[in-house]
């Protein structure tokens, strides 16, 4: 290990040192980070693409396992998302950004393996699922990293581009296997083509294909990004913020965010396809995770600039809005429904939950902070102790909350298949939905966003 990979001081809220030094080594770890955690999302979506193609390569699944297969990567990824948390300042940022990132190749040769032969059991199927889930864990280290590696004014916009740009994986995986699969892109090291109705299928494609870019990946985060020397700590020491009730609150507004964007874009192409069987309707889904990855950045801008419980709580309210406009397009009652409306619902609540996933995590770094910043004596030997001992703090509630904001990956799609399963409808599922988002409403307003709130961040 290089010497120069390990900065032994780090202290962002040091204008000099952040000016000389600690800009330039911050810059270089984002834009090393951001394409790590974009392959991240692209293998922890996989099964949100493959389960829509498997039935035409001759797997022959109920609509309620496929929807199994695309909410136990979610289930996986947000439990690992808890271990992940406490890992960097534990293990260091360069070091598990690469690991993680070389443990992705494990479900990518995986799928690409087993989805050749339709023979392939579905338990081993469900294995892969839950190793998929590798790719939903790394969030919550990445994120964490990068928390420890930007000043408090610059929070949310870093972590703003580190989530947005990792985002983006969602979208890249729906709109590129689509198109992958059509045609042999490894050649005979590929294996061989699946007869479909529509033509020959290369769905092993939609594996193999990251397993170059993840290996790329993994090498640049080794030799070229930053073990931060004086930000170690061990579990013992972050694990007071389970003690902490904004822990918990905000663990519930992410659900809400980040939950709503990454359920929504597992479970839309299946949803689709058995509301309305039109095949074409595919070639969109991925225009949903687009807008919430993209406008993730601004959420942490606007909340630089106007605080982060203000935007969350408006989030929220768009959010409930755009639900019942999709309750209300959906076929029901013999009537076809409103295909249209049905996408201009969902494109709301991409475009909503991905400026509150921005917010909310802006909201995170600054209460635990500014917490312990005002808890402690105005010193400034004791303020930079409370300036460190916060960022370690908030970096480990990062993390827990993106954990417990996964696991809206599971419960949307899988809300999805149970309502189906037992109404013939998922309308009930999204009744459910809207009460939630009425919850993350009052959650966000009483303590934070209101007139004179306790606790305005």
């Amino acid at each position: 290990m290089s010497a120069m990979s390990i900065v032994p001081h780090w202290n962002p809220e040091d204008r000099v040192f952040w000016e000389q030094t600690g800009h330039r080594v911050a810059t270089r770890n984002l834009w090393l980070s951001i394409p790590a955690l974009t392959l991240a999302f692209a293998v922890w979506m996989l099964w949100s693409v493959v389960v829509v193609h498997m039935p035409a390569a001759g797997f022959h699944y109920s609509t309620n396992q496929l929807f199994w297969l695309t909410a136990l990567p979610a289930l996986s990824g947000a439990t690992l998302r808890v271990v992940y948390a406490f890992a960097v300042p534990m293990v260091g940022g360069r070091r598990f950004t690469a690991l993680a990132t070389a443990s992705l190749l494990l479900p990518a040769l995986g799928i690409g393996f087993a989805v050749q032969d339709p023979a392939t059991p579905y338990e081993w199927m469900v294995v892969l699922a839950l190793l998929c889930g590798l790719g939903g864990g790394n969030f919550a280290s990445s994120m964490a990293h990068i928390n420890l590696l930007y000043p408090n004014a610059s929070k949310g916009t870093a972590l703003g581009l580190n989530a947005g740009l990792g985002h983006l994986g969602v979208a890249m995986v729906q709109l590129v296997v689509p198109l992958l699969i059509g045609f042999g892109v490894f050649g005979t090291l590929g294996g061989a083509s699946q007869a479909a109705a529509t033509g020959p299928m290369w769905l092993q494609n939609a594996g193999f294909v990251w397993v170059p870019l993840i290996a790329a990946s993994a090498l640049a985060a080794w030799f070229g990004m930053n073990d931060l020397g004086d930000v170690r700590a061990g579990f013992a020491e972050q694990a007071v913020v389970f003690t902490r009730r904004h822990t918990w609150v905000m663990c519930w507004l992410y659900l809400g965010t980040f939950g709503s964007f990454i359920g929504l874009s597992a479970g839309l192409p299946l949803l689709l396809q058995s509301q309305f069987q039109r095949g074409d309707l595919l070639n969109l889904a991925w225009l949903g995770p687009l807008i919430g990855a993209l406008l993730r950045p601004l959420g942490g801008w606007l909340s630089d600039r106007h605080g982060g419980a203000r935007i969350t709580f408006w989030c929220f309210v768009a959010m409930a809005l755009g639900a019942v406009v999709v309750l209300l397009c959906l076929p029901r009652s013999g009537q076809p429904g409103s295909v249209a409306g049905l996408l201009a619902g969902f494109a709301w609540l991409f475009a909503a939950a991905g400026i509150g996933n921005g917010s909310t995590f802006c909201m995170i770094t600054r209460l635990f902070l500014f917490d312990k910043q005002q808890a402690a004596e105005p010193l400034p030997s004791a303020q930079a102790q409370a300036t460190r001992e916060g960022n370690v703090e908030a970096a480990a509630v990062l993390g827990l909350a993106s954990a417990i904001g996964a696991y809206g990956g599971f419960f949307i799609p899988k809300g999805y298949g149970t309502a189906i399963a037992l109404t013939g409808s998922p309308a009930a599922a999204l009744l459910l939905f809207i009460a939630f988002y009425i919850s993350c409403i009052a959650l966000t307003w009483w303590p934070y966003s209101r007139r004179n709130a306790r606790h305005p961040c």
